[in-house]
């Protein structure tokens, strides 16, 4: 009732003043006075900037536009991560980790990082940053509700103080209580970008700082799943289901200064250029595991979750990582021939702890590990007319085995159809938890020298009108996974031990999805299917066969076109596979073979509206939920979401 009253607040306002006069589309000159696209009443000779000075630029310099339409693609970014989360499983709570369904959604960098994957889900890369160019202030405001008590919100700003600096502020918020015990999340995420560039783009500059921070209540799953599945009505209120952890907690935080400058030898642009580049990373991140109760409790019998500990209570595991890069460039840019790129970088970091540990039998586990890594590399990028392509190649010149060869190849043979090919060849060194791990938990301490791993890549895009399909092969050799070397023993007392494993045969993966919409005059029937299949000898890429999404909708005006609403159902599925488990104390999700998940439907009830630049989103999720089996989950011991009803909005002004 409340979500309904909220929705009466905000459409009809927005209703009321929804009509516009006609206003004149001329270009935007950015030094002349001018006023936004949603102005309604316009001053003498101003002129009206166009959607497409709404700039969004990565850092690879692709531009997109910003972008207020209600699409159903739009509707599936409507979440916590802001984008498609197909081949991704959500736990129960908002802000939790992902189970990874799509084998081919994970990227590889050939630099360690520090490790904890199941973390870095809604963690910001530096690759995700994005630089923007506004002729009038841009604003946006993201709203959703959560899982009970909570909220989650991003705020964005941008503006250019003249046409050749932009600034531009966001910060996201979120808190979400949960249905379990020790479920709450809270996350805080700060961004803030510059770019600039001379009237002449001789000296271009783009620059963030980040300030991240991801807070997790971790209760280690539900101790007995009998009692979920048994469709007893007590246990509808899931804070009746037992957890191993009741105060557990880990924190994700890390900041980060970059930037990426260019400047252009030659004082006039022409056929012929030559840049002289610099990128610049400095990134510290901070991983902390705290469990004040040591000893779990399933029925009325304590254990031991995580076998014996060094200390009786208070765990307190804490790891630190510093990282930074220095890459130095020289471009050459011809407008025949394209842009040839050679550069040589330096990457240092220092993964840390505070101590050193000697074991029973004499093995030590150091206190740090410190790399420094010189790579020398080139780059060719070439565009002529329909074709598109960016060939890179880095190999280390120190001790260290690591290269990386990119190639990727576009033609685009009009404006309905494009095909993409990428080939890829990784030699990748180990993130620094599969080599070094210190825990206040006995078994949770190791220090390794695992091998590089090595990834080839072939895949393909096809896009058209008819079918859009992406296929991938993958051959990985000497992968590095986590798993569970838990004894019979210690499984009967539900005792997990987490140990990194490298697995020395090679795994082939063949993955291929495709995406088609049909259209009935307003009906709309959009479908996504994915097909996968693993060749190994042991249970070690663990990957669903099958996984699909349809959506059924309806689309229409009404008020005089001033409201667009779609509404309709999403279906989701996937087949029955032993999905990776989640362990909070590494921070990473590990293999296991006891358990199968899946082969299980959920059913979203959706109505999405459009009022000029405000979408606005209803959704009933896992509405089926309500009269279906308790045989849905997200990982062994942690189900997926029961039904619940979520709004949320997206509102930009053009000021």
């Amino acid at each position: 009732m409340r979500i309904l009253f909220f929705l009466y607040l905000m459409i009809m306002p927005a209703l009321l003043f929804s009509q516009e006069k006609n206003t004149s589309k001329n270009n935007l000159d950015m030094n002349t006075k001018y006023s936004s696209i949603t102005d309604t009443v316009k001053k003498k000779k101003s002129l009206v900037a166009k959607i497409e000075q709404y700039q969004i630029i990565t850092l690879e310099h692709d531009t997109t536009y910003a972008d207020t339409s209600l699409t159903l693609k739009s509707a599936y970014r409507q979440n916590y991560l802001r984008k498609d989360n197909f081949g991704l499983l959500e736990f129960s709570n908002i802000g939790q980790t992902y189970n990874t369904l799509q084998y081919s959604l994970n990227s590889f960098s050939p630099y360690p990082e520090i490790g904890f994957s199941g973390k870095h889900f809604d963690y910001m890369q530096a690759s995700d940053i994005k630089y923007y160019s506004a002729a009038t202030p841009f604003t946006e405001l993201f709203f959703n509700t959560t899982i009970n008590k909570g909220q989650n919100v991003d705020s964005f700003i941008t503006l250019n103080t003249s046409k050749n600096l932009n600034f531009s502020v966001a910060y996201r918020g979120l808190r979400s209580e949960g249905n379990y015990i020790n479920q709450l999340v809270s996350v805080g995420n700060f961004r803030f970008t510059t770019s600039y560039a001379t009237t002449d783009k001789r000296y271009i500059l783009n620059a963030h700082v980040t300030y991240q921070d991801v807070t997790n209540e971790e209760n280690g799953g539900i101790t007995t799943p009998q009692d979920f599945e048994s469709n007893d009505p007590d246990f509808k209120n899931r804070q009746r289901l037992q957890v191993y952890l009741t105060d557990a907690e880990s924190l994700l935080k890390g900041h980060r200064f970059f930037f990426d400058h260019a400047f252009r030898i030659n004082p006039k642009g022409g056929d012929n250029n030559l840049f002289v580049t610099h990128q610049f990373n400095y990134e510290y991140k901070f991983f902390e595991y705290k469990q004040p109760t040591v000893l779990s409790t399933v029925g009325t019998t304590p254990v031991q979750r995580f076998g014996d500990s060094y200390v009786t209570s208070n765990i307190n595991d804490r790891t630190r990582f510093e990282k930074l890069y220095n890459k130095a460039g020289l471009a050459y840019e011809n407008s025949l021939l394209g842009k040839f790129y050679f550069f040589i970088d330096d990457y240092r970091s220092n993964y840390e702890y505070n101590r050193i540990i000697v074991k029973e039998n004499g093995h030590i586990i150091p206190d740090n590990l410190f790399l420094q890594i010189n790579n020398v590399g080139g780059q060719y990028e070439y565009q002529k007319n329909k074709w598109n392509g960016r060939f890179l190649y880095t190999r280390s010149i120190t001790n260290q085995s690591l290269s990386d060869l990119d190639a990727k190849l576009r033609y685009n043979l009009n404006k309905d159809f494009q095909f993409d090919f990428r080939y890829r060849n990784i030699n990748k060194l180990p993130n620094n938890n599969y080599n070094l791990y210190q825990s206040s938990y006995i078994a949770y301490n190791w220090s390794n020298d695992f091998k590089n791993e090595k990834i080839n890549q072939l895949g393909a895009n096809v896009f058209t009108p008819w079918l859009n399909a992406e296929v991938q092969y993958s051959v990985l050799k000497d992968h590095l996974y986590f798993t569970d070397v838990s004894t019979d023993a210690q499984a009967l007392v539900h005792t997990q031990i987490i140990n990194p494993a490298q697995y020395g045969n090679v795994i082939n993966y063949f993955s291929i999805k495709a995406n088609k919409e049909f259209k009935f005059g307003r009906f709309g029937f959009d479908n996504t299917l994915l097909y996968q299949k693993v060749d190994q000898s042991e249970l070690i890429v663990n990957v669903p066969d099958f996984v699909t999404r349809n959506t059924l909708y309806y689309s229409s005006y009404f008020f005089k076109k001033a409201l667009f609403m779609q509404t309709g159902i999403v279906f989701n599925y996937f087949t029955k596979y032993y999905g990776n488990d989640y362990n909070p104390v590494v921070g990473e999700f590990f293999v296991q073979n006891t358990k199968q998940i899946g082969n299980y439907a959920t059913f979203d009830f959706f109505v999405n509206a459009r009022i000029r630049q405000t979408r606005f989103y209803l959704k009933a999720e896992h509405f089926n939920s309500s009269f279906s089996n308790n045989d849905y989950y997200s990982a062994p011991n942690n189900p997926y979401r029961d039904f619940v009803i979520r709004f949320g909005l997206v509102w930009n002004w053009f000021e």
